[in-house]
């Protein structure tokens, strides 16, 4: 699953991502772009200021200049790719796009958004866009972000905007409560390295906040037709020893599994995506399930684990999967760590200079970056 099309859609209005602000929005309304669902076309339909189209849509620019729109990710984290998505803009697409991204702090004043470009850095350099299509762009080299700024040239439509990469949760924030966690959650850093099969639905779909809302709200396998079962591999956002697994079978009525199990591993920080190089420990023997159901399993504390394997006999559907336990040591080590070395060079400082007033001396460690989580601080520390 090397396709950054695999990784969590960080911008994704199911885990909470807004557009909150554009420069124009004429034809068709920015609270299009993050839609989770396909954008679609009706003919005929039009409204008082002309064709309706399921996207954003800015009017004819007859002046210097660009469009653009300001996006507040779902959850915070580090680019990977970006799909601008232009189905059913024929005529009326941009003929360019480029990216900014921003790190910006909930409790921050979101003028900075606006007033300075200061905040920005530019993650895509102005690229070429085709219409009806969903253009797809790596992104490498990014930082830890919380807000995109998408730039369209000179004007136009995008029906969808897709951000793909990996969640960078503020562990402070989280870990300061001292209480369970659900290890697994997408907005924890959870997330699926692979899967027997998607036929139906998104595995990713296990671990979203929230309450299913529909069967196609999970994930759904293919009938299987032969031996073997079904199974979905999960990387925890953080290393943990796991206190209950609640499995939920909600929708799932006629293709429930028949039953399920769970296996476990600790990956330490080697190879933690290299499945096959993966050694599993049975944690729930093969259980019966029921079809639209919240199941819970309690387990005592004994070992950490950072790879979850839940296996469906021989298919059909679940809901959703949490994992609730408490981070180890290491853990939370790996998860701070990791923060740290995601966030951008302004940030970093600011982080080191809490520990201490040098200047220079903030500099240097964060240049040092990264850190491993087993590995020694610069000498200068």
């Amino acid at each position: 699953m090397s396709d950054f099309t695999n990784l969590v859609d960080l911008a994704s209005e199911r885990l909470g991502g807004k557009v909150i602000a554009a420069n124009d929005e004429f034809f068709a309304s920015r609270k299009n772009l993050l839609k989770n669902s396909k954008p679609i076309y009706i003919e005929g339909k039009y409204t008082n200021r002309g064709k309706w189209m399921d996207g954003w849509e800015t009017r004819r620019r007859r002046t210097p200049g660009h469009d653009w729109c300001i996006v507040r990710l779902g959850a915070p984290g580090v680019i990977h790719g970006v799909i601008v998505d232009t189905s059913f803009f024929t005529g009326n697409y941009p003929e360019a796009c480029s990216l900014e991204a921003c790190s910006i702090e909930e409790s921050a004043n979101a003028k900075k958004l606006f007033v300075s470009d200061a905040s920005w850095a530019e993650i895509l350099s102005r690229s070429a866009v085709k219409g009806d299509r969903e253009n797809q762009f790596a992104i490498t080299g990014a930082r830890r972000c919380t807000h995109l700024r998408l730039k369209i040239y000179p004007d136009g439509g995008v029906a969808r905007l897709r951000v793909f990469g990996q969640v960078v949760p503020d562990w402070r924030k989280i870990l300061d409560k001292n209480d369970s966690v659900d290890l697994a959650a997408v907005e924890n850093g959870g997330r699926i390295i692979d899967c027997s099969d998607k036929f139906y639905s998104a595995p990713q779909n296990l671990l979203m906040p929230g309450k299913s809302t529909h069967m196609g709200d999970g994930w759904e396998t293919k009938r299987r037709r032969g031996p073997g079962y079904d199974w979905a591999i999960i990387r925890l956002g953080i290393a943990g020893e796991i206190q209950q697994i609640r499995v939920d079978t909600s929708h799932f009525k006629g293709n429930f599994p028949e039953s399920c199990s769970v296996e476990v591993c600790d990956a330490g920080e080697a190879n933690q995506d290299h499945v096959e190089q993966l050694t599993w420990r049975e944690l729930l023997p093969r259980t019966k399930l029921a079809a639209n159901k919240l199941h819970t399993f309690k387990f005592k504390s004994s070992s950490q684990v950072t790879h979850l394997r839940l296996n469906i006999y021989p298919d059909g559907g679940i809901a959703r999967i949490r994992v609730y336990g408490k981070p180890t040591q290491e853990g939370r080590r790996s998860g701070m760590l990791a923060w740290f070395n995601a966030l951008s060079n302004a940030d970093a400082e600011d982080i080191m200079i809490d520990c201490c007033a040098s200047r220079a001396w903030a500099k240097k460690m964060v240049t040092a970056r990264p850190f491993a989580p087993q590995g020694r601080l610069p000498a200068e520390a």
